[in-house]
């Protein structure tokens, strides 16, 4: 049996271990191993599981990964965020369904301090799906604008799926970042103007707020923000600005918050306690999937399997515009049963080799790859923050109903990740001004 052989073999092996819920990260090591011991030997296959962790830990943009992750659990844990939802509601419940263009602005705002999709669409979930509902909202509309609402959090900076993408592409993670803050911009302004149309043409849907609002009282609502946009102006600012790096804006992230609650005495001992168990737990999950992902990329480089698969999908001659396009719906298929770190990590050491050769940036891609994985976080059968959602909201709200709403905005999704293929530079404008 040849060594390509091999790897096709044990790849299909892993996709096997997978179909039977085997923990991602605990079947990208094994194959890998076991890969690697059938290619050279045990002995080399014992080394390999101690160099090549090491190797990718020690890589210094990763231990930005706890930091940016501290500083989001510090400011969910300690309240920091609570502001955000009651100032775009005070400033934007005038508007068509303005409750849920409120919904979806206060779910920006969260993203810019935690970067997870899952937490923000909880968060926002508890706050904002009652206070719909007590204004006679369609609850699909309701629940569908938070959970759509949340996936921002993955392309607003900081983002976990892009520092990883960048330390296995070998990208420059401030760049992404740029990139990844337009297109979650222009998300955010998508799924608003969605939601206005739809209320517009249908008012049923979302009736108008009674409330009226003084500037006194607008500007008070804007206070409420001043934690958050503190640390957002301290990290972005420098961070953008060139001043620090991306490794050094999640320490200065972390640093912040925790002066910041402090300052406006939130900071208690259970919220750090919380917080630091969180950073922790998060950061040891994701790191075993990374180093799996390491480990296979290793594996597929030894065995030439991963060179020779690059190679016959070449050979056909596929257009690019082909190319990503199948690449798309793979990601949109796996994004049906996996989360999207894992879906990530599962496929790049074999698609990242694809896109270099039909002749896409890796900026362009990283971009274009987390828009695509928190596309599903909305899918069936397990659209993750349409259950997070369901776990919060009232138990008469189906996840029927979860699924139904946000269906609107996978269309509009779609509609985006059209527009990032044809006008690339939606995605590369930004990050091409820093050289």
């Amino acid at each position: 049996m040849s060594e390509v052989e091999i790897g096709i073999y044990f790849v299909a092996g892993l996709l096997s271990l997978i179909l039977l819920r085997v923990p991602i990260g605990l079947a990208l090591i094994a194959v890998s191993y076991c890969g690697i011991w059938a290619l050279l030997g045990w002995r080399i296959a014992w080394g390999s599981l101690g160099i090549i962790p090491f190797h990718f830990s020690a890589n210094w943009v990763l231990s930005s990964i706890p930091a940016f992750l501290f500083m989001g659990f510090i400011c969910y844990h300690a309240r920091l965020t609570e502001g955000l939802f009651t100032a775009a509601r005070v400033w934007l419940s005038g508007l068509p369904g303005g409750l849920a263009v409120a919904s979806v602005f206060g779910c920006g705002g969260f993203a810019a301090v935690t970067g997870s999709s899952v937490a923000c669409s909880a968060a926002m979930g508890k706050i904002a799906v009652p206070e719909m509902t007590r204004y006679n909202y369609d609850a699909a509309l309701a629940t569908g604008s938070v959970a759509a609402g949340g996936t921002i959090g993955a392309l607003i900076p900081p983002s976990l799926i892009m520092i990883l993408y960048s330390v296995i592409a070998q990208a420059p993670v401030g760049k992404l970042f740029m990139g990844g803050l337009v297109v979650g911009v222009l998300t955010l302004f998508a799924y608003s103007a969605l939601i206005m149309v739809r209320a517009t043409l249908n008012p049923k849907l979302a009736p108008p707020v009674a409330e009226r609002f003084t500037f006194a009282e607008r500007l008070s609502a804007l206070g409420q923000t001043a934690p958050v946009l503190v640390i957002m102006a301290g990290v972005f600012g420098g961070l953008f600005s060139g001043f620090f790096t991306p490794t050094e804006a999640g320490a200065m992230g972390a640093l912040l918050s925790t002066l910041v609650a402090m300052v406006t005495g939130r900071l208690t001992f259970s919220a750090i306690r919380a917080a630091t168990t969180d950073t922790l737990v998060t950061t040891a999950s994701l790191m075993i999937i990374a180093i799996g992902a390491s480990m296979l990329t290793r594996f597929l480089a030894l065995s030439g399997s991963g060179e020779a698969l690059t190679q016959l999908i070449l050979s056909l001659g596929a257009d690019p515009i082909l190319i990503i396009l199948g690449i798309t719906m793979i990601y949109l298929i796996l994004g049906m049963f996996l989360e999207p770190i894992g879906a990530m990590m599962l496929t790049l050491p074999v698609v990242l080799p694809i896109v270099g050769e039909s002749g896409y940036d890796a900026i362009w891609f990283g971009v274009f790859l987390t828009k695509i994985l928190e596309i599903g976080m909305l899918t069936p059968p397990i659209g993750m923050n349409v259950f997070v959602i369901k776990s919060v909201v009232d138990k008469s709200i189906s996840l029927g109903t979860v699924f139904r709403g946000v269906t609107w905005f996978i269309a509009v999704d779609l509609l985006i990740l059209c527009l990032l293929v044809t006008f690339p530079l939606i995605i590369l404008f930004l990050p091409s001004l820093t050289g």
